[in-house]
């Protein structure tokens, strides 16, 4: 039964997320600029320790992820769910605590990650307090928007709905399970897995981060304002159906495709690649769902830019999800993995796909909640093609240096020998693509900023915010099960046991991906052991984190010809089995330093670092000459290598209660060294010496290695627990 009834709902907070969605999409678009510009033209680095593009990067993704795209979100969601379930917001409280909430997450995120504050793991980089700080919020959300399900005025949630609940349940598991670490100071933690175990984590958190944040919330979106643009239905409730599930199911086991050709084991590298291959039917079923709904209405793709975005941003999806699959498949990845080609497919998605449905939507929501019409209609084309070309440029232009980098990377001559044994010869011939990629960057900027003039102009020109909208709705009396209805249609109406089934969904693809490989470790060959980093290296791998290293190198040699004969013999499980985190990369910009260990004296590592065209001279590595002015905490490496023992590193209790004086003995090494080398200066307690220190060590750790052992017993009772 249903009668008239009428509802109050919140616009004041969908109206907050959006525009911080599109005050924040400034931040993302302008660092995404710049840090293009620096590898096009490496003095855009500025030689200043914040501006780097090895900071500039990560906090350009959690800008564009976490700020523009997360609120859009948030914002889409509020807006739709009011609608949908015919019902006002839970909780005006929770709304506004979210939303400040979220917003101070990110201010610290812009703070800290420029400052070298970082986990270094791919779209999770920021630090435990703001793990924390990420936990209550989600919490926070999720009651709210259960809270509104529970009060809810419609019986049947509608398909926008599952996949709202999708996110919320499984971005909440992936948070929780990728943030396990233990503090070692006020922003500084460790990872609760190291090595294998702490790849394959990172990379189910971030294939699934992807998935379910930036993908199954859009998925929502798209379901709900496509279908309200264009004024027709879905156009399949079943295919919907479908739809749904198989996603939720098969998307949570993709993550190891990111990881093929390393030391992963070959069962879960496979098991990865399966079910990426299989996303392609799911994935495209939902993109024709979203096309076909347009049946009848094609001719507004010609007068209406609000539908020109939202059906871009579909077609941007489907050609999205048929690469991500493509480039899961081994042969493939073997030439587009650690390329630009990855960069390419990322932000052919990101742009594409979610960054103009989320403009499409703010187009679609202004003029609904300010009650006025938009500014400029041309103005909404103007952005739209200027976006547009400058999506396709970039795609094109980091497609093409992608395929470029791959070809000769992998090049042999009939001899056996690499064609361009020199990896910097590969950057130069892409080095002119970076600018192109730059003009795309632009241009895409310049939409955004054509987009902000109308909005403003918009809402100058409306009397006001209408921040409680009131209507008259057709409401659901009896929300008890109807046992006449098809399966799924009763399902729809218990919220609690969907829930659980998408819950369920996608743990079992977890747990059966992530449990084995826990003890793992244990089956490392004794051939294949190491021994733990010594104190001051220690010290230098946070140096080499903090700086974002790991953003431009791997310390991964893959499984095939032409890295093994670049680099040396392929990576073990063995050799990162004390890496928290770990460093296996995904890009290379730079070389792999895997077994760069005593490749070059320390004088060339030092020069390397104060200018790297002194040693390389056509690199667009930044230089780092901070690091010879900041000192390392040497009585901090007690603390550190304490909880470095707690997950299973084995540091004697006399090295961990020495370690400063251990640490201090080496870099007396070092720094003799460098000295006999013309190095003037007092640089033994520098971080540029601790960083020579871990970099002389990759690679050279094995127990038969007479110099790793001597650096161990440096201090007494050295040796470790093997």
């Amino acid at each position: 039964m249903s009668q008239k009834i009428q509802v109050r709902y919140d616009n004041k907070i969908v109206a907050f997320f959006v525009l911080a969605s599109i005050f924040w999409a400034g931040a993302a678009f302008l660092a995404g600029v710049l840090a293009a510009l620096q590898l096009a033209y490496w003095p855009f680095n500025f030689e200043l320790e914040w501006l780097t593009f090895s900071r500039i990067r990560p906090l350009h993704t959690n800008a564009a992820i976490f700020a523009f795209a997360g609120n859009a979100i948030f914002a889409g969601m509020y807006h739709s769910t009011q609608r949908l379930l015919k019902t006002r917001l839970f909780s005006d409280a929770l709304s506004w605590i979210h939303f400040w909430g979220w917003q101070l997450i990110i201010l610290s995120a812009a703070i800290t990650l420029p400052l070298g504050f970082s986990q270094s793991k791919e779209y999770a980089e920021l630090e435990w307090p703001i793990d924390i700080a990420i936990t209550l919020i989600w919490v926070v959300f999720a009651l709210n928007f259960f809270g509104t399900i529970v009060k809810r005025k419609e019986k049947h949630i509608y398909v926008a709905i599952w996949f709202y609940i999708a996110t919320i349940v499984t971005v909440a598991v992936l948070h929780i399970v990728n943030s396990l670490e233990i503090p070692v100071g006020f922003l500084q933690s460790y990872p609760i897995f190291g090595g294998v175990q702490d790849a394959l984590v990172q990379w189910w958190y971030g294939h699934n981060a992807v998935a379910f944040f930036l993908t199954t919330p859009f998925l929502g979106l798209m379901y709900y304002y496509i279908p309200k643009a264009v004024n027709r239905p879905v156009y399949s409730y079943r295919l919907s159906i479908v739809h749904f599930w198989s996603l939720v199911f098969i998307y949570i086991w993709a993550g190891p495709h990111h990881l093929l050709y390393t030391s992963l084991p070959d069962w879960a590298q496979t098991l990865g690649m399966i079910f990426s291959l299989m996303l392609w039917a799911p994935s495209w079923g939902g993109m024709i769902n979203g096309l076909l709904t347009l049946r009848g209405a094609w001719h507004l793709l010609r007068t209406d830019p609000i539908v020109k975005f939202l059906v871009t941003a579909v077609t941007f999806y489907g050609m999205s999800t048929f690469e991500g699959p493509l480039l899961s498949i081994k042969s493939v990845s073997l030439l587009a993995h650690y390329s630009d080609w990855i960069i390419a497919h990322v932000h052919g998605g990101a742009l594409g796909w979610n960054g103009f449905l989320s403009f499409g939507m703010f187009y679609y929501i202004i003029p609904k909640i300010w009650k006025t019409k938009m500014y400029s209609t041309r103005l909404m084309n103007y952005h739209f093609w200027i976006g547009l070309s400058g999506i396709l440029i970039y795609y094109i232009s980091m497609w093409a240096s992608g395929i470029t980098q791959g070809l000769m990377w992998r090049a042999i001559d009939d001899s056996g020998y690499l064609v361009y044994p020199d990896f910097v010869e590969t950057v130069m011939q892409i080095a002119p693509l970076y600018w192109v990629r730059a003009v795309g960057g632009i241009l895409y900027l310049t939409g955004y900023v054509l987009a902000v003039y109308n909005i403003v102009k918009t809402i100058k020109s409306a009397n006001a915010l209408e921040a409680d909208e009131t209507v008259e709705v057709n409401a659901t009396v009896d929300l008890s099960v109807d046992k006449s209805e098809g399966f799924h249609r009763r399902l729809e109406g218990m919220v609690t046991i969907f829930s659980v089934l998408v819950f369920l969904s996608i743990a079992v693809g977890s747990i059966l991906e992530i449990v084995p490989t826990l003890s793992i470790h244990k089956y490392v060959p004794q051939s294949d052991e190491v021994l733990p980093y010594t104190a001051l290296e220690q010290a230098g791998r946070d140096v080499f984190v903090t700086e974002g290293c790991y953003v431009c190198h791997s310390q991964q040699i893959q499984k095939h010809v032409s890295d093994v004969l670049r680099y040396g013999p392929a990576s073990t499980i063995g050799e990162s089995i004390y890496d928290h985190p770990f460093q296996w990369g995904s890009k290379r910009t730079g070389p792999d330093l895997a077994r760069v260990g005593r490749k070059y004296p320390d004088l060339w590592h030092f020069r390397h670092m104060m200018n790297p065209r002194s040693m390389v001279e056509k690199s667009i590595m930044p230089s780092y000459p901070w690091l010879l002015d900041k000192k390392v905490d040497f009585y901090s490496l007690r603390k550190k290598l304490s909880v470095l023992k707690m997950v299973g590193v084995p540091y004697t209790d006399e090295q961990v209660a020495q370690a400063d004086r251990w640490a201090e003995a080496q870099a007396d090494e070092v720094a003799a060294s460098l000295a006999k080398e013309g190095v003037e200066g007092e640089i033994k307690g520098t971080k540029l010496v601790a960083l020579i220190a871990y970099l002389q060590a990759l690679g050279k750790k094995s127990k038969d290695d007479e110099k790793a052992k001597a650096h161990l017993e440096l201090v007494p009772g050295g040796g470790g627990e093997q």
